[in-house]
């Protein structure tokens, strides 16, 4: 059982015949928390403010269009990041095959870890400011960049042992919510970020129920 294990972090289970997870082995992980250690070293070394510039550290933030967003451990656009680690559970099940499937969630790690290096560069912050509603977005805390890792990581855990219908309908109910209270989620923002539309952004901008 050790063997099988250590061999790709999953294993069949006999009485049922069902495959277990994609959930890493001690190196990967180790790898994965080495990946979130340096992506803070770079956010550093690219000026990032550690914590908020209000100066405390709280874990939930629930104001949209306010500069504390983006700035603390959880937010509205959490739920976002918790869909990566769905989706990138999901590709990795569908493409990674034997002993690949150990590097996984280090893979998961290393994208979202890119993502959160390209959205704090001028680049995208500019982008954000011109198409999206966050009119006033200057990128994030290094606290808030580190812990939407951490999130995406959960994510991809709640898919490794949720059944796929059930991790598909918490994707649904988070795009919903998201939708209804903030007018903005994971697919309205790459849609704006990608291919921005008026009618959109001027529906977002009346305000969700928050």
């Amino acid at each position: 059982m050790l063997a099988a294990m250590g061999d790709a972090g999953i294993h069949e289970d006999r009485a049922t015949g069902r495959r277990s997870t994609l959930l890493p082995t001690l190196f990967p992980l180790l790898l994965a928390l080495d990946l979130l250690i340096v992506a803070g070293v770079i956010l550093f070394v690219m000026d990032r403010p550690p914590i908020c510039p209000c100066g405390t550290i709280k874990l939930w933030h629930g104001v949209v269009q306010s500069s504390e967003n983006s700035q603390h451990l959880a937010d509205w656009y959490t739920f976002s990041h918790v869909i990566h680690g769905f989706l990138f559970y999901g590709l990795a099940h569908l493409a990674l095959r034997g002993r690949a499937r150990r590097w996984t969630l280090p893979l998961a790690v290393a994208i979202e870890a890119g993502w959160e290096l390209l959205e704090n560069s001028p680049i995208i912050i500019d982008r954000y400011r011109e198409a999206t509603i966050a009119f006033g977005y200057s990128g994030d805390s290094i606290v808030n960049s580190l812990a939407d890792i951490g999130w995406m990581a959960a994510g991809f855990w709640l898919a490794a042992r949720l059944p796929v219908r059930m991790t598909i309908a918490l994707a649904i109910l988070f795009e919903g919510l998201t939708l209804l209270l903030i007018r903005d989620n994971l697919t309205l923002n790459v849609l704006m970020l990608v291919w921005p539309v008026d009618a959109i952004r001027t529906w977002q901008g009346a305000g969700g129920l928050l």
